[in-house]
Parts: structure tokens; C-alpha cells; sequence
């Protein structure tokens, strides 16, 4: 773990692997900071050069004065991939993750080369829905939804099965600092990609997990659908976070993504 001051603000982050590898860089959802991805990253950082970072307002990274939209997340991180001289990069991003790798490629193509869009869309939610959200977090807290989100970030049988690593999930969403949440909900209540992602020229796979209640397959296959020549796969047995419920799958899958791209 280390921290560094970029684009306004002191932002944490994760840089392992082989400095001479290709670089594949990890956006983390939504109440989430980077440890979501250990277990794939732990399986990639022998061929791979692996960041992780906490988006401003998550994990350990800053917040920055005022409310951010996608252009400002994105800015973040490419802001963090120069300083770190990562100069191509494939990217992959999980639900407002995804929706950023988006964003960044569309201000900063040159940074990308690749797209792994995993459990995310061209656009997630309504007005109303986040609008709703945000109002329930504003006089409750993070807590008064952390029951319903830990049912549509996982699958039945992950959430029926392993009670101790729901609590340890929960924790996480619950301690992240609400201005960091609030202002992300807007950021994604706000955004509207549909016909950016139709102007994506770069390799690009999408996934998601077949028990998604938080961005359906039905969502995400739309989304590939907009993108020219996108895959599309599902993960059986998962829900919104496929990188934590089957980790050996989703690394598999951006592995042999990341080979193909660079073929």
C-alpha cells in the first residue's frame, strides 16, 4: 500500500508485479476500496504489472472539495497512471469502475488497451432511483441500506454460506466515508454513456455475473452490444462482484482477454 498526491488530492493505491509486463490497472466499485480485488490480483502479478487504487472519497484515498462527476474520477486515475509512468494499460472496472474505464478512454485514449467492463453498464439506475438512495444515505447513513446492497452484491448461495465474509463485506460498505458515497451516487446518477460507448474502438469484454441484482445480464449485454466487436460472458454462481465470489474465473477470463488484446 502506498499514497501519493495527485490531481488535487492524496490518493492510496496498490502497484505489484513486473515492472516490464504489460500493465493492467483495477477500478473499484461503488462502497468498495481496493481489497476487493485480492485474490485476482494475487493470481495476475506474476505475469502482470497489477495497480490497484481507492477512488477519492473510498478506501484510504482522499476526498476532494466539492461534488465529482466520471470526468473528475477519470482525470484521478490518469493522473496516477502518469505520475506512475503507465503509459498503456488494460483496464478493467466494476460497476462505477466500469463506468470510469469508460470515461478515461474517452479523455485519455492513449492510455488504454484494452476494456474488461465487468458488472457495469453504459448507464446504471434512474434519476429517481439514485435521487432515492441518496436521500435514504443522507438521513440514515450508509447503514440504513447495507442489508439490501450485501442481497444484490452477492448470489444466494454466497450469501446463505459464508455469513462471516458477508459481515467483513458489510463493514467495508458501512465505513466508507459518506461525502466519498454520496458523491458517487451522483457522479453515477448523473451519467450517461450510451452513445460514448459506441465510440469505443479498443478490445473490450464484458462481464457479469448471473446473479447481478444491481446491473442485470440482460444490462450488460446491452451495454456489449453498444461497443463494436465487444465479448460478452457471464459468470455462473456470482453477483455483482464476481471478483470476489469466483476469483479463479473472472482472472481466467481478463488473462486470456489481456493475451488476445495484445496478440
Amino acid at each position: 500500500m502506498q499514497f501519493v498526491n495527485v490531481n488535487g488530492g492524496v490518493t492510496c493505491f496498490a502497484d505489484e508485479g513486473p515492472r516490464d509486463a504489460p500493465s493492467i490497472v483495477f477500478i473499484n466499485s461503488l462502497g468498495t476500496d481496493f481489497r476487493i480485488w485480492d485474490a485476482v490480483a494475487q493470481s495476475l502479478t506474476g505475469r502482470y504489472r497489477v495497480l490497484r487504487s481507492d477512488k477519492r472519497g473510498h478506501g484510504l484515498s482522499e476526498m476532494r472539495t466539492g461534488p465529482a462527476t466520471m470526468a473528475d474520477f477519470a482525470a484521478d486515475l490518469a493522473a496516477l497512471l502518469d505520475r506512475l509512468q503507465i503509459a498503456r494499460a488494460h483496464v478493467v472496472g466494476l460497476s462505477i469502475g466500469g463506468l470510469i474505464a469508460q470515461e478515461l478512454y474517452r479523455v485519455r485514449p492513449d492510455l488504454v488497451v484494452s476494456l474488461i467492463l465487468s458488472d457495469t453498464a453504459h448507464r446504471i439506475g434512474t434519476l429517481e432511483s439514485w435521487n432515492t438512495r441518496i436521500r435514504k444515505v443522507e438521513i440514515g447513513g450508509i447503514e440504513a441500506i447495507a442489508d439490501g446492497i450485501m442481497q444484490v452484491w452477492f448470489s444466494r448461495n454466497y450469501y446463505v454460506e459464508c455469513p462471516d465474509a458477508i459481515a467483513g463485506w458489510r463493514a467495508m460498505l458501512t465505513r466508507t466515508p459518506l461525502d466519498g458515497y454520496l458523491s458517487a451516487c451522483q457522479a453515477i446518477r448523473d451519467a450517461d454513456l450510451t452513445e460514448q460507448a459506441k465510440q469505443i474502438r479498443v478490445s473490450t469484454l464484458c462481464v457479469v455475473g448471473d446473479e447481478d441484482g444491481s446491473t442485470p445480464v440482460a444490462l450488460v449485454r446491452e451495454l456489449s452490444r453498444l461497443i463494436p466487436g465487444a465479448a460478452f460472458e457471464v459468470v455462473v454462481g456470482a453477483g455483482h462482484l464476481p471478483c470476489i465470489e469466483k476469483p479463479d474465473v473472472l482472472s481466467g477470463l481478463i488473462d486470456a482477454h489481456v493475451r488476445e488484446a495484445a496478440a
